[in-house]
């Protein structure tokens, strides 16, 4: 089975040829932008399976199919959230979300190998998926949090949100004026209800805003601490498997 990569950054592009390597597929050629890929395809016998990511450094990857008749089955790699890719379902393409997990791209390669040997061209409408990726679904996140102070209820804006944390088994929001308030949820609830570009889930413990960072220092063991801007109860701390996503989410 021949496979190629297209992936503009080639760091991320090395790093799935090896992981493929590693799943004893050949890696054929890789290559990094759209007008390369285009000329490439002009060239060479098409592959049997395409890894492709969306946003290459001179366009979305979508303009490789307006110009050639791909004859490949393709595998998108992609940062998008999962609400971007529904237009992905509906076409029936499969797609992994990076950073690329090693789990996760064997199951999208065994599917591949699953399906029947036939190969035909690629006749998918991405019109859907370039709406999706320009106008993407709204979604209903969290904009504010009731919280009891007394007998009272007072509303907290989530951008006065610095972190949220979980503590003797109770879940707290501490917000940039110094207050710590409980909350009827669990980290696992919050999940789904975070926007996702704002907080992000550092550890065990702890979803920090983005907005509140004052500082990140290095820490033992690879982590990382982040200063935030009022809370100091205690250390913040990014486990260790969790500081490669944590410095793409801060991109």
């Amino acid at each position: 089975m021949r496979v190629i990569i297209i992936e503009d950054e080639k760091p991320s592009a090395r790093r799935l040829k090896r992981m493929l390597e590693d799943l004893g597929l050949k890696v054929t050629i890789m290559l990094h932008s759209v007008e390369e890929s285009i000329a490439w395809f002009k060239e060479h016998e098409h592959p049997d399976l395409i890894f492709l990511d969306i946003q290459l450094s001179d366009g979305l990857s979508f303009e490789i199919f307006e110009l050639i008749e791909i004859k490949s089955a393709i595998i998108f790699t992609t940062a998008y959230d999962e609400y971007a890719l529904q237009a992905f379902k509906l076409n029936s393409i499969d797609y992994l979300l990076k950073p690329i997990d090693g789990i996760d791209l064997k199951t999208a390669v065994h599917k591949y190998q699953e399906r029947t040997p036939t190969r035909q061209a690629v006749t998918l409408d991405f019109n859907d998926i370039k709406k999706m990726l320009v106008n993407p679904i709204d979604r209903a996140y969290k904009k504010r949090f009731s919280v009891k102070v007394g007998q009272h209820l007072k509303l907290v804006n989530i951008d006065d949100i610095e972190c949220f944390y979980s503590q003797n088994k109770g879940t707290y929001l501490h917000t940039s004026e110094g207050r710590n308030y409980l909350i009827d949820h669990t980290l696992e609830q919050l999940e789904d209800e975070l926007e996702p570009h704002s907080f992000f889930r550092i550890n065990r413990k702890f979803y920090v805003n983005i907005n509140a960072i004052r500082d990140m220092v290095s820490y033992t063991n690879s982590r990382l601490q982040i200063k935030l801007n009022s809370y100091k109860e205690q250390e913040v701390i990014v486990a260790r498997e969790r500081v490669k996503d944590f410095k793409t989410w801060l991109e």
